[in-house]
């Protein structure tokens, strides 16, 4: 973000296209972080970057008084697990190089972006902390987070666990707690690989369908101390995702779990239809569109949810 500069502003051509750095020096390291693409109003913003981090105080106070008021109003706010590790990842440029807070924690987000209320039943609870990023955007941007995650999970107690491929390290548990944060970038193959994402300096789990989660996410406050600025899927792609992602999970261990993706899915799909109903509509469409193997998904999980069927019917 412009308000964190740490150096010099300086552009770089990519293709036919420019980007913003902040070029800095770390130690003995030069460092070319990834501020955004090159438009009138970033390089407005560069002009007065200085104004815009005192500015930047001021609404970290202001940011800090809406967030008493939230909490006393009964919102959904991070555990002290979830909070230090989206705050840590926020703070090493992990957002502002892609990042997206996929699954339950996303869920919990929506209450503030569609003005409804969750409440704390199992349907909102996780240690979990699901992040998606494209492996394609991390080989393009020429920038990496500092610093590396790998030092972030160390300082917080996170250890790696165990991978099938060495040196593919996708997930972590923190010791002192049970928050395990997971990795993930959409699948174009025909498998579902472990791949490397260079710029977050860490390995992903690959998956199909994810890219239509993930396309065009919004920002959004994470309620954690003042709020951390992060990407949330859209929630009208998170809630056909999980019709599809429920019909996905197989065997005994995923029965839970898949009852929790119609759960949410099920709950938005009502939110949206008063709220934002030609949203909601053509996110099913799309993906309806998008192939018989996302048809036949989608079509399975609304069998066992006759009330959300016709509210799709109803909007479409």
């Amino acid at each position: 973000m412009v308000s964190d500069l740490r150096g010099t502003p300086r552009s770089k051509v990519i293709g036919s296209k420019t980007y913003w750095y902040d070029h800095f020096r770390l130690g003995n390291k030069t460092i070319d972080r990834y501020i955004g693409e090159d438009t009138p109003e970033l390089r407005s913003r560069l002009e007065r970057h200085s104004e815009i981090a005192k500015a930047s105080k001021q609404a970290e106070r202001e940011r800090a008084r809406l967030m008493r008021v939230l909490r006393a109003e009964g919102y959904l706010f991070a555990d002290v697990g979830s909070g230090q590790i989206v705050l840590a990842m926020a703070r090493a440029g992990f957002f502002r190089l892609g990042g997206t807070i996929v699954g339950t924690q996303a869920f919990r987000c929506y209450e503030g972006e569609l003005g409804i209320r969750i409440g704390f039943d199992q349907s909102a609870a996780t240690d979990d902390i699901d992040i998606a990023s494209i492996e394609r955007l991390s080989l393009a941007l020429a920038d990496t987070v500092q610093p590396p995650l790998a030092e972030v999970f160390s300082e917080l107690q996170f250890d790696p666990l165990p991978a099938i491929k060495s040196g593919k390290t996708w997930r972590w548990r923190q010791t002192t707690r049970q928050t395990l944060v997971e990795f993930l970038t959409p699948s174009f193959e025909d498998d579902e690989a472990i791949r490397d994402l260079p710029a977050l300096g860490v390995s992903a789990h690959s998956l199909h369908f994810l890219n239509y989660l993930i396309a065009d996410p919004i920002s959004v406050p994470f309620l954690y101390r003042s709020g951390v600025l992060v990407q949330i899927p859209r929630p009208e792609r998170y809630a056909v995702h999980k019709l599809i992602v429920a019909d996905r999970r197989q065997g005994e261990p995923e029965v839970l779990k898949a009852h929790k993706d119609r759960v949410q899915a099920a709950f938005l799909i009502e939110a949206l239809t008063e709220t934002r109903p030609d949203d909601l509509a053509e996110a099913y469409h799309l993906a309806l569109k998008s192939g018989p193997e996302w048809r036949k998904r989608i079509s399975a999980s609304l069998k066992l949810m006759p009330a959300a069927a016709a509210m799709l019917k109803q909007v479409s």
